[in-house]
């Protein structure tokens, strides 16, 4: 079953499925700012664009581009910068 998302005035949206293995959703960001808090370990992959990303606890911006991936524990905040629409496939975990 595909479940339809959007948030920060519908400046980012995404589809959720279950994949082989894992939740997921797949999505889009518009350019912009955005914070995200988790409630599980998530692990998002750039499809394709940019994400400038600051994870928690930690004070430096890095830059993930087309095929790269990062990861974030759960109950954590982080924070993204788009400077270019930007598509991206997370799963999510229990961890």
């Amino acid at each position: 079953m595909l479940k339809n998302n959007e948030y920060f005035d519908g400046k980012v949206k995404s589809i959720g499925f279950q994949s082989e293995t894992l939740p997921a959703s797949v999505g889009v960001m518009a350019i912009g700012e955005y914070q995200f808090d988790t409630s599980q370990f998530e692990t998002m992959t750039v499809i394709s664009g940019a994400l400038i990303v600051k994870l928690p606890n930690t004070d430096s911006w890095k830059t993930y581009h087309a095929g790269e991936t990062f990861t974030v524990n759960a109950n954590e905040v982080f924070d993204l910068k788009v400077e270019v629409a930007t598509a991206y496939l997370c799963t999510y975990e229990d961890k």
